[in-house]
């Protein structure tokens, strides 16, 4: 919880406002009875009707100060709730922006969007209440029990007696709670990586006619999410009935002691009217005190999920010193080794890249081709070994000026929602007209652009499920192309085209001052490339040109002769 109220700190004059103005409401509401009291025993009883008219006048001028504090307060309070919240989503949002590959094992995606939608309204809703009435609830009980305590002695003490009662069974109810709402956020979780897996692979659902499987997996969720809302909100509707079965004994033993003690003088009739409205406002109050307990609860589980996120450990940390400097391209691994989950992904890695040359990497499935891209522009931390760009180590350089001048093309291509133009641009903010098209051009994609209805104003659409697998790749390339990369990652990006329009489009880049990674599955993509990796269970097992590894290396003759007769064929 600590994590969530360091937020406060920001919105503490809004928070204390609102707590003044609660205070303000306090005051009024512990003065009320004993007005009552006066305005019965000095007034009424007396037959005194401008004693009435005094305090009652009194009475109502208190009743709308207190009314206005009230809105007041309400205003402050959702400003300073609401700016906590603001502040938890944008900070969860860029923790989330640095999140690496085991970040997202660790705290899957569907769980991040309950947490910073969901889990901060949660926060939000408590932070309202408390500054609201959370406060004052404790705070009535206490000085509504020694206003008592001036009235009458005999009175107030059978008031106290309950009291510890219901907070020890109100406490109960707390800690028992916090642990059930936690469990129906794991259970939001569960069923939203349902709803998201079925929105993202509905294709293949009704593809392979799986409708009926998918509709018992998210009602297995859903009635699991239900389950566990239902004993979370039974225990705190529970403790309704209970304290104000409770309190009700008490307010029957308060009268009848009360108009015992009437007949017999001991007391007066404003006294025992006091008495009854301070019993019953802390009836209210303890009423109060099981909602607190499920905002609270709530809120509670929800500040121990968002912790979660904001002490994630990205592992990526920028240096003391950034290096800032333009590249020119070249590359150099020496002995990289990079390990995931406790796995060894590449084992001492070296070679040397020139800036502006072609690099193929070929290799089987698994053999961490991938890992290696994500590894220059440091999607990925390696574990040992040096990995340079320009001679400078890469761990010198600043994470944002790098990235700027790396684009990375990944395996599986996904676009915005958003028209064609605003996906092209989305790589360089700033990027003009004349720009959008030659990146087009040179993905080899401007052509059917200009044949659609709209051109570059073209709707997409949701990860661009209007358009087939080859054009989403080219305009993904394009989006790398206009930043002008000094180094092009391609990972298995051009396995939707056709031979004809790759071989155009490897003709294009060779016209860019870049260097290029080309991961790809078939020979005939890379063999033009200046080297080509050769990847075998995390090591490389040769590099050379397209003729020396034919000549000398008996796996890459092997696969190359398999796909030649596959071609043939």
């Amino acid at each position: 919880m600590r994590y969530v109220l360091a937020y406060t700190k920001t919105y503490k004059s809004s928070a204390s406002i609102a707590l003044i103005l609660m205070l303000l409401e306090l005051v009024v509401e512990l003065v009320q009875p004993l007005l009552m009291a006066k305005i019965i025993d000095d007034g009424i009883l007396q037959e005194q009707y401008s004693v009435v008219a005094l305090w009652g006048g009194i009475l109502l001028l208190l009743s709308l100060t207190a009314f206005a504090a009230g809105i007041t307060n309400s205003f402050y309070a959702s400003r300073f709730s609401q700016g906590v919240g603001y502040d938890l989503r944008r900070d969860l949002f860029r923790q989330v922006q640095a999140f690496t590959d085991e970040n997202f094992q660790r705290i899957p995606t569907p769980s991040l969007v309950t947490r910073v939608t969901n889990d901060v309204i949660q926060i939000q809703n408590f932070l309202f209440m408390f500054v609201r009435i959370g406060l004052r609830a404790p705070l009535f009980i206490v000085f509504a029990l020694i206003m008592a305590f001036t009235i009458d002695v005999r009175l107030a003490v059978i008031m106290l007696g309950s009291v510890p009662f219901l907070l020890v069974f109100l406490y109960f109810v707390l800690t028992k709670g916090v642990r059930l709402f936690r469990n129906v956020q794991t259970k939001l979780d569960a069923l939203n990586t349902v709803i998201r897996e079925n929105l993202t692979g509905i294709r293949l659902i009704k593809g392979f006619h799986r409708q009926a499987h998918e509709k018992d997996r998210f009602s297995e969720r859903n009635d699991d999410l239900v389950k566990q809302n239902k004993r979370a909100l039974w225990l705190v509707e529970t403790a309704m009935p209970v304290v104000m079965l409770g309190m009700n004994v008490v307010i029957l033993f308060l009268l009848f002691f009360g108009g015992e003690w009437l007949r017999a003088g001991d007391l007066q009739a404003g006294e025992v009217v006091a008495i009854i409205n301070y019993a019953t406002r802390i009836l209210f109050t303890f009423s109060v005190f099981t909602f607190l307990i499920m905002v609270f609860s709530r809120a509670y589980a929800s500040a121990v999920r968002l912790e979660e996120v904001g002490r994630e450990d990205t592992d990526i940390a920028e240096p003391s010193s950034p290096v800032t400097k333009e590249l020119q391209g070249s590359v150099t691994f020496q002995d990289v080794s990079f390990e995931r989950s406790g796995e060894c992904v590449l084992q001492e890695i070296s070679f040397q890249i020139e800036a502006g040359q072609t690099v193929g990497i070929l290799g089987e499935t698994g053999s961490g081709k991938t890992s290696l891209l994500h590894l220059i522009p440091r999607l990925y931390e390696k574990n040992s070994g040096q990995l340079s760009l320009d001679g400078e180590e890469l761990e010198n350089f600043a994470l944002l000026p790098l990235r700027k001048q790396i684009s990375l093309v990944p395996q599986d291509v996904h676009l915005f929602s958003g028209s064609v133009r605003e996906n092209i641009a989305w790589g360089k903010e700033d990027a003009t007209e004349e720009e959008v098209k030659e990146a087009a051009e040179r993905a080899q994609i401007h052509s059917f652009i200009s044949s659609l209805p709209d051109g570059y104003d073209t709707e997409i659409g949701q990860k661009g499920v209007v358009f087939s697998g080859g054009q989403k790749q080219r305009l993904s390339i394009a989006r790398a192309l206009v930043r002008k990369p000094k180094i092009l990652l391609l990972d298995d990006s051009t396995s939707a085209l056709d031979a004809h329009t790759e071989q155009r489009l490897f003709q294009a880049l060779n016209e860019l001052r870049c260097t290029v990674f080309i991961v790809a599955q078939k020979i005939s993509s890379v063999e033009n490339a200046d080297t080509i990796l050769l990847l075998q269970n995390g090591r490389l097992i040769a590099n050379g040109t397209h003729e020396e590894l034919l000549d000398s290396n008996d796996f890459y003759r092997e696969v190359h002769a398999t796909q030649q007769e596959g071609v043939i064929s």
